[in-house]
């Protein structure tokens, strides 16, 4: 027991414990910073596209494929590894050794400027995703400066800078401590878990000091119903909900799959196409499925929005659509959004409960399809909305959601294209054959 003890002590008054605990607050502190003011410039660019759309109409179906092409080009020239959500290059990060062609400060700024580009040009993206692979690179990038040993950086600084951003974007401490077990590593280890948690806190509390105190989705207070109603809209929701979102993680990853050959040759001709697309389904939405989707979401969380019955579809087909183009940009808020607008349209359909029960359902039930990590669904829908009414019955669909989803998609969306990079990473260092074994064989032959 003494024994014991004094080691502890000497580990507690360790220089090198504490020089390891400074660096990740201190990288904590300065995701909480860089999340927050993305989330500021974010709404910003988003306010200054549907500006331009009020202004003239027709003037986004020119400047939302261009913008596209330069994005994408700006991409491939300067940013190589910047592209898509960030979320399956932080989960790859975890099994390659080649970590600093993902996870670089050089990429975390390019993430950020291309983002709000991004933004600026009328995509269907989020900033949620990309907050994770810009925390994953900050705390891999001060690790790397201060050369800790390797074991930290490939677990600790990772998870701990992924789940920082995940917290500083919602400002929700426990959906980022959710995030780092479910989707990042699938497991929480022992020597990491006390480094994630106190990163995590430090980050939410940064971001929240610089936005100040609120809730994503401002205050939901539901009504109370009977169980007679609110458990066949969980059923309802998590199976319908949960089967739409895993159909749109299939379109996304097969499509994702089969554009790959013609995005590597001619990645400006495909974000153009892309953009296109993305263009007119924006113009046929009003343009309500441009941006991140948040002040949709919220509109119809609180019951203020006008029932639109194509506003579901037109986000979903926008999101995939921005996807396809090759620029960075996250899928978390459009995915939510989506969420809220089937949530919205079920209870149309099938009025089996309240309209704010339905949407709150429909978007747990969504987005748990989307990403296939229930806990971490129900613990973000939870934090964002502050709901404390209806835990079992979102816990629930959440689940029923996964499980209809991994019917539709049996493969998860994020550590699916997590293997693009891996693969990639493992084509670099495949050996090539040695010459004199070639001129054996030729002899040979």
């Amino acid at each position: 027991m003494r024994r014991h003890l004094r080691r502890s002590k000497r580990k507690l008054l360790s220089p090198t414990a504490w020089k390891v605990r400074l660096v990740f607050w201190a990288g904590a502190v300065v995701v909480g910073l860089v999340c927050a003011g993305l989330a500021i410039m974010a709404e910003h660019a988003n306010a200054a596209f549907l500006a331009m759309a009020r202004y003239n109409p027709f003037l986004p179906l020119v400047v939302t494929p261009l913008g596209m092409v330069f994005i994408a080009w700006l991409t491939v020239r300067f940013f190589p590894g910047s592209q898509g959500s960030g979320i399956p290059q932080a989960i790859a990060s975890l099994q390659i050794p080649g970590k600093a062609a993902i996870l670089s400060l050089r990429i975390a700024i390019g993430k950020i400027v291309l983002v709000l580009m991004g933004l600026l040009a009328g995509g269907s993206i989020g900033r949620e995703g990309p907050s994770v692979h810009i925390g994953a690179s900050v705390m891999y990038s001060i690790g790397r400066l201060v050369h800790f040993p390797p074991h930290y950086m490939e677990r600790g600084l990772i998870l701990a800078g992924s789940a920082a951003g995940v917290a500083a974007a919602f400002n929700a401490p426990l959906a980022g401590i959710m995030f780092a077990i479910e989707e990042m590593s699938r497991s929480f280890e022992n020597r990491t878990s006390g480094i994630v948690t106190v990163g995590v806190v430090l980050a939410g509390v940064t971001a929240l000091a610089v936005l100040g105190p609120y809730h994503y989705f401002g205050v939901i207070n539901t009504p109370t119903a009977p169980a007679l109603q609110v458990w066949p809209a969980v059923l309802v929701c998590g199976v319908l909900g949960g089967a739409a979102g895993g159909i749109f993680g299939n379109l996304l990853v097969t499509g994702s799959e089969k554009m790959a050959p013609y995005a590597r040759r001619t990645p400006l001709r495909v974000a153009f196409l892309a953009g296109l697309a993305l263009a007119v389904i924006a113009y046929a939405s009003g343009y309500s499925a441009s941006g991140t989707g948040y002040a949709e979401a919220k509109a119809i969380l609180e019951g203020g929005a006008d029932y639109d019955p194509w506003y579901s579809l037109n986000k979903f087909l926008a999101t995939i659509a921005s996807y396809l183009t090759g620029i960075p940009g996250g899928i978390f808020a459009p995915s939510l959004a989506a969420g809220a607008g089937i949530g919205s349209d079920l209870a149309h359909w099938f009025p089996l409960a309240p309209m704010s029960i339905m949407v709150l359902l429909g978007m747990v039930g969504y987005f748990s399809g989307v990403v296939q990590s229930p806990l971490t669904a129900f613990v973000i829908v939870t934090e964002m909305t502050a709901e404390q009414n209806m835990l079992l019955p979102l816990l629930a669909t959440a689940f029923i959601a996964y499980g209809a989803s991994h019917l539709v998609n049996p493969r998860p969306l994020y550590h699916t294209m997590a293997h693009a990079f891996i693969g990639r990473d493992n084509k670099k260092r495949t050996p090539e054959p040695e010459s004199g074994s070639n001129k054996a064989d030729h002899r040979d032959s």
